[in-house]
């Protein structure tokens, strides 16, 4: 394995980290339309606040797929028609919840507008889960041939540590959202979303448990990366540890800043457990390693030059979009 194949399968698990960083709050406000949210104001003020973001944050989600389409070419053609469906589902909850900022904004009476918000709730809630139940899945092993055709059944995809890890992912962006609008809101909602997720962290503590048992016992992540599996797990549990408390504290920015970097910990362990393969067959012998995955060196190397040309303009452009916007939103 080359260095620049090892740098671009950090870079996609960055890129995916970024993702769900970022984008995880947008899910968990648009949760928080149908749940923590009690009348039309309130809803107003929750979709404000991620208002200039939501579609600069799915931008994470492109590249990562384009880097992968373009670093990792048998990886993405594995993963991409072996997940199809799952994947069909979570473009057409992204497609849906795009539009329903402008749609809901262009209704005409209650009940349309209203429409759409159920719209945005219900795909706030789909697109992680079904991102936590297609990385979780795949990191099981999956019934592969030596060509990295996937055949897999139902089975393959939805199970116990799957439906754990889609729950978890769901539940993790629904409390980073309660943080960023407690971060970002005056009112009785800001108090109210720092109450929910004091509740609810009890619950993301269990959930944690069981997927660590699951792990152990659906993946080969223990038997291949002991120390460092064990590690990032505890990380992970810390991590939402301090989150807690900083809601607990009311110290909003620190319980923001937690609960993102739970989701780079949680992002870091898959990528580790995956470590040398890209995709793991239920057959050891079919699995798909990053040095045989991965486009030419002189592909890479142009893709590496270009990268670190363009990266420091665009962090530059989304930080100086974060500071602009950086005022709470008023009831």
């Amino acid at each position: 394995m080359s260095g620049l194949q090892l740098f671009w399968f950090i870079l996609i698990a960055v890129l995916f980290g970024g993702f769900f960083f970022l984008e995880g709050f947008d899910f968990g406000v648009g949760m928080s339309v149908l749940t923590l949210a009690r009348n039309k104001r309130e809803v107003n003020q929750a979709i404000a606040t991620i208002g200039p973001f939501w579609d600069m944050n799915e931008v994470w989600l492109l590249t990562a797929g384009g880097a992968m389409f373009a670093s990792f070419p048998y990886w993405y053609a594995s993963l991409f028609s072996g997940y199809y469906n799952i994947l069909l589902l979570i473009l057409v909850c992204l497609i849906l919840r795009g539009v329903t900022f402008e749609f809901r904004h262009r209704s005409e009476t209650e009940k349309g507008e209203r429409a759409w918000e159920i719209i945005l709730g219900l795909t706030s809630f789909a697109i992680p889960f079904l991102f936590g139940l297609m990385f979780t899945s795949m990191i099981q092993g999956v019934p592969m041939d030596a060509r990295g055709d996937v055949y897999a059944n139902f089975i393959n995809y939805v199970n116990p540590l799957s439906l754990v890890g889609g729950v978890a992912v769901a539940l993790m962006s629904f409390l980073h959202g309660l943080n960023y609008i407690a971060l970002k809101t005056d009112g009785s909602m800001r108090q109210r979303a720092n109450e929910w997720a004091n509740k609810l962290y009890f619950v993301l503590y269990a959930g944690e448990v069981v997927f660590a048992i699951l792990l152990a016992l659906y993946t080969d992540f223990v038997e291949k990366h002991a120390v460092l599996t064990i590690i990032l797990l505890v990380v992970i549990v810390l991590l939402t540890a301090l989150a807690h408390l900083s809601v607990a504290k009311k110290r909003e920015m620190a319980a923001f800043l937690s609960s993102g970097l739970t989701f780079l910990a949680l992002v870091a362990l898959l990528f580790q457990g995956l470590f040398p393969r890209v995709m793991i067959a239920e057959n050891p012998a079919y699995s798909i390693l990053i040095k045989d995955a991965s486009s030419t060196h002189y592909t890479l190397t142009t893709m590496s030059i270009i990268t670190m040309a363009i990266l420091p303009f665009v962090l530059a452009y989304m930080a100086w979009t974060y500071h602009v916007f950086k005022k709470r939103i008023s009831e």
